[in-house]
């Protein structure tokens, strides 16, 4: 069945956020998916936007949670509906804004999935170097954990996005931001060796640095499929993934005596409160250290 269209005001709003937030294609879709369900909802009980009171909008919270709505879910879509009825506000299509009030739920926050560096060197040592794919897959391996790149950024670099003799390479984030992130030596080494040997055998048909059989850019499921490989391959039976690499990354700097703030520079993130989320992952690693090590924590 097709969805119902986009109403004339969602879709000015839509381009806001592209065009004035510059907000990430992904952000916007799920944006689109969350508001059109709540469009839906409120098109069903006969009601229009100036109709709305913060009761209706409590009726979608409960109907929400009906359809098991998990709290993040549920609170993605209260910020889509905060920002929506803000910019109608602001284009007087409303007269005062229903969701003034709205409080997001509350949810446990579950802490990421970090690899130990035993078993990061582990998941690198498993490519084999001596062929094409295995030499780019070990090249990107290096440089998600050596950059703490988003897999989007990954997918999205190109020759020129490095400058090898400085050892950094600009990365464009969420929302088009750029940054510039150091590269070390190690994972520079196999990025120049890359490039100057491995990449055009691959026949480039696109300007990317990682390339496919076809000579096209890697997709974010290919480096996913590709990490999860190497990292069965090693003996790790959890959950992995790419950003697995990138909360490693954000961990062991921290474990090394780096900084919040810099490493939330180095990660793009715009908001420091998405970075403390790693003092959390040290805490409870410390925590394990400490019942296992200390010699009388076994004693009752």
């Amino acid at each position: 069945m097709q969805p119902p269209p986009i109403p004339p005001l969602l879709d000015e709003y839509l381009q806001h956020l592209a065009v004035e937030r510059g907000l990430a294609e992904n952000t916007i879709s799920a944006y689109v998916a969350d508001l059109r369900d709540f469009f839906k909802f409120i098109q069903q009980r006969g009601l229009g936007l100036n109709e709305l009171s913060e009761q209706d909008l409590f009726l979608y919270i409960v109907w929400a949670r009906r359809h098991k709505l998990s709290g993040r879910s549920l609170a993605r879509r209260l910020s889509a509906l905060r920002g929506f009825f803000m910019f109608a506000r602001e284009q007087e299509e409303l007269t005062q804004d229903p969701a003034r009030f709205l409080e997001n739920p509350k949810f446990q926050r579950q802490l990421p999935e970090v690899l130990s560096e035993v078993e990061m060197r582990a998941i690198l040592m498993q490519p084999n170097v001596h062929e094409k794919i295995g030499f780019r897959d070990r090249t990107m391996l290096e440089l998600l954990y050596a950059s703490g790149l988003r897999v989007s950024e990954l997918c999205a670099l190109k020759p020129l996005d490095f400058d090898m003799q400085a050892g950094w390479v600009r990365v464009f984030g969420k929302g088009a931001k750029e940054r510039i992130v150091p590269v070390h030596h190690e994972a520079l080494r196999w990025l120049m060796d890359y490039l100057a040997h491995w990449r055009t055998s691959f026949r480039p048909a696109e300007n990317f640095v990682f390339l496919n059989r076809s000579g096209k850019g890697v997709s974010r499921v290919a480096v996913w499929k590709c990490v999860r490989r190497y990292a069965l391959a090693a003996g790790i039976m959890r959950n992995i993934s790419p950003h697995s690499f990138r909360h490693s990354f954000a961990t062991h700097l921290l474990d090394g005596g780096a900084d919040l703030r810099s490493v939330q520079m180095l990660l793009g993130h715009a908001d420091i409160n998405a970075t403390e989320i790693y003092t959390h992952v040290q805490a409870g690693r410390l925590l394990e250290v400490h019942r296992a090590r200390h010699p009388r924590s076994s004693q009752s």
